[in-house]
């Protein structure tokens, strides 16, 4: 990208895109939190579109009572001019029955322009943990919903330089 200006509007659009998607999926609003989606956002075997994504969401949003997003480090890469990648830090909690679950998670980001404005192409959830807040979600198997099997976490042992520095002394 190389006009100054349009890479700072760029950043700024795609910077709300992930603070528009906490404050819609809190809310409820399935169709703000579906237009932040291109329109023809693939669902793999779930459907194409945003009434697809709307339906997607109120299945998985009913299982809880209240949630609460926070958007934290926000990296953004483009591609071009009108294609980009980013990670995107959340803490969320989630109300389920009687438990407050905590998850800390990293979105992997596919950002899309189309006629001038900024759009999810896909959002990849990857949690390091989630686990009721009266527990310490330490040691293995760290993801731990109430409903669940528990499983272990993909970050941040994803990250190949996480392993090399784990597989080095230390200096």
């Amino acid at each position: 990208m190389d006009n100054p200006l349009d890479r700072l509007l760029s950043l700024d659009q795609i910077r709300q895109l992930a603070s528009r998607y906490a404050h819609a999926v809190d809310s409820r609003d399935l169709h703000s939190l579906a237009a932040l989606f291109v329109d023809d956002v693939s669902l793999g075997a779930g459907g194409t579109g945003r009434d697809a994504l709307k339906r997607n969401f109120d299945t998985r949003l009913r299982r809880f009572t209240t949630t609460i997003h926070f958007v934290c480090n926000h990296i953004i890469d483009f591609d071009s001019a009108d294609r980009a990648h980013g990670l995107v830090y959340t803490r969320a909690e989630h109300e389920m029955e009687s438990k407050w679950i905590v998850l800390a998670l990293q979105y992997q980001d596919t950002y899309e322009r189309r006629a001038g404005q900024w759009f999810f192409v896909r959002r990849k959830p990857l949690p390091w943990y989630a686990s009721d807040m009266l527990e310490r979600p330490t040691g293995p198997r760290k993801i731990r919903w109430p409903d669940m099997p528990h499983a272990d976490a993909p970050v941040p042992a994803a990250y190949p330089s996480w392993a090399a520095f784990w597989d080095v002394q230390g200096t």
